[in-house]
């Protein structure tokens, strides 16, 4: 049976239809908003599988068809690896519906979205979030969804649902918020540098704008739902769990007055083995099943240190950060970088400056684009003391580098103050707790080193949350240890005057207005403790760039000249590149950019570029070749395309009978400019520069 539900959504429909298409599949929608429209699949296994985390799977395919163009790589198909946009809308997805699954959920469940048309106007991100949740909702898999999306903009001071893709333009706030009925459960986006009152009021207006989706996802439950799958998470045996705890919670809660993390965790590994290890033989084919109420009592201790008895690992204050220690000028042939140290969390930022070719080229659903800022993030095994293989970058890795990359651009100069490509790379050294916050600070602090003017410095805090019933406490600064037993990972970045970047998950149901008024209040403090102690590294941008950047000079030719420089085949530029070692950039307005390794080469590289797009003034001197004679005159060339003509009485102060008594092809001659012609014809002068010359010569 087809069904299809609406609501409406910043002034547009926003339709759910499911029972069309993809009727194997566990559920299936078809969302569509504008001419926008997302296929989402859900499909869990019949089958349990051994494991011990959730095993789901969420995919975000972006097809070109939908875009009605065909694919410009060389196999004319979608191949390979998903692109940053797929991976960045694959973690959108998973984020808000992950802590929405039972405990102890072990059937493999794979969620797909498909984009099948995009209207280059409604971004297809927010309809597969929503497509995520209305699939699982229909479904036999247990979901304790729904769930809805929406993006906030704000134009003009007024906010806007869903805004297009061109209203994105001229907005000072792009963020994403997905929620519940009565909370919200997953942010992600960046600002305008706005105060946390203004993002505090975008992340609720998105709230209030989200429910009538979740109304109609209920009412397609209703009008075709199935009943979910008979699931009966395996029980915990209470008598062990006592045994356990017994044995372990107060050997435990010495373990995490550890401050080292990696002592910690190798006292806590060696705990745990010694004790199960203790239980004798009986227990070795539940050695998993111990593990796992160990791993559960930690946990709970943890969150008890918290609740009951004010402490967090490692003695700190609730709103504490740890030592901070910054250092920037470490490696001298990079354009900048800088070193970042948070307690346990080192992240070495590193800033490279490149011309315009060096932009990267992405293919989008929108068209292509080019991109002049790039940051990438990597996350070495050795920063956790672990051994892995080393590939390319995880998704992870992208999801902490979109973050990162949000933070920063805001504060980036514009290009006509600043015309390099800029690119940073972070690199983590050791982790332990919000290494994306250090790639902000380290990139921060890297791009001040290199030189460029940037707007403002920014710096980055990951908060965390404890809640149990009424009682509530926020987190300032947490270690890997508080995200994984706590309950949220807010995280936010800004400069001294407001928030540029925001992203928050959690693994309780959802957050309330409060909660999350606390927790902004509670990070703008430690963000802008972490900004003193970085500027007291940097206090501003350097004056000059590196010796070791490229230095870029610009000039404006008349674009009738632009042929002249490129040559036939791109003979004439080629040459110049070649010569002076040098890239060039030939815009189609005449603006004309040069790439240099060093000043001398880009002034020789100028001077040639000067001499051929050269645009002779009346009364002005130059020297130029005769390329040409003939029984009236002689044809001097002043630069490459731009020849003059010396007429026959011009050449000397006498009368010449012959044009070659006085100059012949391939003499190098001193010529004036007597006028220049709206048809663009040059008459020369050799006998009126001598004249001159020598006048000047008597004074």
């Amino acid at each position: 049976m087809e069904i299809n539900v609406k609501t409406d959504v910043g002034g547009k429909p926003l339709t759910i239809q499911s029972g069309k298409v993809a009727k194997q599949a566990d559920g299936a929608v078809v969302v569509q908003y504008g001419d926008t429209i997302v296929l989402v699949t859900a499909v869990a296994a019949n089958d349990e599988r051994p494991a011990d985390f959730l095993p789901l799977s969420v995919e975000y395919q972006e097809k070109i068809y939908a875009a009605g163009r065909i694919p410009g790589n060389y196999f004319r198909r979608e191949i390979g690896r998903p692109s940053e946009k797929e991976t960045l809308t694959a973690r959108l997805i998973d984020r808000p519906i992950r802590p929405l699954f039972p405990k102890k959920w072990r059937y493999e469940t794979q969620v797909i979205a498909t984009v099948l048309s995009m209207d280059q106007e409604n971004d297809p991100d927010v309809l597969a979030v929503v497509g995520a949740s209305a699939a699982l909702t229909i479904s036999d898999i247990h979901f304790d969804g729904p769930i809805a999306c929406v993006r906030v903009g704000r134009i003009d001071g007024q906010f806007v649902a869903n805004p297009t893709l061109s209203q994105i333009e001229s907005s000072d706030i792009n963020l994403v918020v997905a929620g519940s009925k009565t909370g919200v459960v997953m942010v992600e986006g960046g600002a305008q540098i706005i105060t946390e009152d203004d993002m505090l009021e975008a992340l609720f207006f998105g709230h209030e704008a989200l429910k009538p989706i979740i109304d109609i996802q209920e009412e397609l439950r209703a009008a075709l739902g199935k009943a979910k799958r008979p699931f009966a998470p395996p029980a915990t045996d209470e008598a062990l769990a006592a045994q356990l705890e017994a044995i372990a919670s107060e050997r435990i809660r010495q373990a995490l007055d550890i401050h080292d993390k990696m002592a910690r965790h190798s006292a806590m590994r060696a705990l745990k083995a010694e004790i199960v290890d203790g239980l004798g033989d009986a227990y070795t084919e539940r050695r998993a099943e111990c593990m796992e109420i160990l791993g559960d009592l930690l946990k709970k201790i943890s969150r008890q240190m918290i609740l009951k008895e004010g402490l967090r690992i490692g003695g700190r204050k609730f709103d504490e950060i740890r030592p901070i220690t910054c250092e920037v000028g470490l490696l001298p042939r990079p354009h900048g970088s800088a070193l970042f140290t948070r307690g346990e969390t080192q992240v070495l930022g590193v800033l490279t400056l490149g011309s315009g070719p060096d932009e990267q080229r992405v293919e989008t659903l929108s068209g292509e684009e080019m991109r002049p800022f790039m940051l990438h993030y990597n996350f070495p095994p050795y920063s956790v003391g672990e051994v892995k293989r080393v590939g390319g970058p995880s998704r992870r890795d992208i999801g902490h580098g979109g973050l990162s990359t949000r933070a920063i651009e805001k504060i980036l100069p514009d290009r006509e103050n600043f015309d390099y490509t800029i690119r940073l790379v972070s690199e983590v050294l050791e982790s332990n707790g919000s290494s994306s916050m250090g790639t902000v600070c380290a990139g921060t602090m890297a791009l001040m080193d290199g030189g460029v003017p940037i707007k403002a410095p920014v710096s980055g805090i990951a908060m965390g949350l404890v809640k149990e019933g009424d009682q509530v406490v926020i987190l300032s600064d947490i270690l890997g240890d508080e995200d994984h037993t706590g309950d949220m990972d807010f995280k936010v970045t800004g400069t001294r005057e407001g928030i540029t970047a925001l992203q928050m998950d959690i693994k309780i149901k959802e957050l309330s207005r409060d909660i999350m008024q606390r927790a902004l209040a509670q990070a703008r403090a430690g963000r802008l403790h972490i900004l003193d102690k970085m500027l007291e590294a940097i206090g501003q941008p350097r004056q000059d760039i590196s010796q070791y950047a490229p230095k870029i000079l610009t000039i404006k030719i008349n674009p009738d000249k632009i042929r002249d420089l490129i040559g036939p085949g791109g003979k004439v530029v080629r040459a110049i590149q070649a010569e002076t070692n040098t890239r060039i950039e030939i815009d189609d307005s005449g603006l004309v950019k040069i790439a240099a390794t060093n000043e001398a080469e880009g002034k020789l590289a100028l001077e040639q570029v000067q001499a051929i797009a050269m645009e002779p003034e009346e009364g002005a001197i130059y020297e130029g070749k005769v390329v040409k004679t003939t029984d009236f005159g002689a044809f001097v060339q002043l630069a490459p395309g731009t020849d003059g003509l010396v007429h026959i009485s011009q050449l000397a102060n006498r009368r010449v009978a012959k044009v070659t008594d006085v100059v012949k092809e391939g003499d190098i001659v001193r010529v004036k400019v007597l006028e220049v012609s709206q048809d663009g014809r040059i008459r020369l002068s050799l006998k009126a520069a001598l004249e001159e010359e020598k006048n000047q010569g008597g004074q």
